[in-house]
């Protein structure tokens, strides 16, 4: 598993956290990485993980308004704990990191088939493909081969690969 994977992971699980102890967000990354975060995590996977578990809860009611608005006939409330999460830190991703989105969207789906159900996956990916098209209408995102960060290129590059 790669490092930006396993940072992802992690992530998840702060933002699952969050989410069900309704904890203050500085108070759950600080917890996380002091009692549950794996030790071995590498300086750049952990600094990553933070940034995403963070950013995501800092912009939630923005990120559940996308959601929102592509999850026809679903409230986030009645979505289960994980798949939400899951949507919110990957649409995060789209709108708030240079991974490109298709690399974003794999990577939700390989993290939800471990976390989910083979239903969920079916619906997360829906969902999210359906806000890449939207996002992608408003602002095209570069190329793979322009992104400075080596892993997000060579993610990008197997996604589209798997496409």
């Amino acid at each position: 598993m790669g490092s930006r994977r396993k940072a992802r992971e992690c992530a998840l699980q702060m933002l699952f956290a969050a989410d069900v102890a309704e904890t203050p967000h500085d108070e759950v990354v600080r917890t996380y990485w002091a009692e549950l975060g794996d030790a071995d995590i590498e300086e750049p996977a952990r600094e990553f993980a933070t940034r995403l578990a963070a950013g995501t809860l800092a912009h939630l009611q923005a990120l559940d308004e996308r959601i929102r608005s592509r999850a026809e006939h679903w409230r986030i409330a009645r979505m289960a704990v994980v798949d939400r999460n899951i949507l919110r830190l990957a649409v995060y991703e789209f709108l708030h990191e240079t991974t490109p989105r298709t690399v974003a969207i794999n990577e939700a789906l390989e993290i939800a088939r471990r976390f989910s159900t083979y239903e969920a996956t079916q619906f997360i990916n829906g969902i999210l493909d359906a806000i890449k098209r939207d996002l992608d209408e408003e602002q095209p995102q570069q190329n793979a081969d322009q992104l400075e960060d080596s892993e997000d290129a060579g993610e990008a590059k197997e996604a589209q690969a798997s496409e």
